[in-house]
């Protein structure tokens, strides 16, 4: 994975791979209490696929697994699926004050605009640890 910060604009880098998830480091690390957030690409460039091509599969209740940078697996649940303007306000993706340990991955959804040079939304999966 790799590691990502705010761009100039105030908004979350992305990855540079597309087979690559980035994490948000200024945020909380995967596993520790808070949201955690890690973003990846979605969509096929030049006949290959992206690493969160099939993220919109998930639903409540799914079962997801990362390994952290010791080895260890830390195993969330899915609570929750929202889409988001690429606009909107997601401040909600990057805090939480109930002292749990969530992770949230953010990727891309909809169908890609040539003329906006990206796709009409934001898909957001909210997990908790289990």
């Amino acid at each position: 994975f790799e590691k990502v910060g705010i761009l100039p604009s105030g908004i979350m880098d992305i990855p540079k791979s597309p087979d690559n998830v980035s994490w948000f480091e200024p945020g909380i690390r995967p596993g520790d209490i808070g949201s955690s957030v890690i973003a990846g690409h979605f969509g096929r460039k030049n006949g290959k696929g992206s690493v969160f091509d099939n993220i919109d599969k998930l639903k409540k209740g799914d079962k997801l697994s990362i390994e952290d940078d010791k080895g260890a697996t830390i195993n969330f649940v899915v609570q929750e699926i929202k889409l988001y303007d690429p606009k909107a306000d997601t401040s909600e993706v990057f805090v939480s004050s109930d002292n749990r340990s969530h992770l949230n991955l953010i990727t891309c959804e909809g169908i890609w605009n040539k003329i906006l040079i990206g796709y009409p939304k934001r898909l957001v999966v909210f997990t908790d640890k289990e």
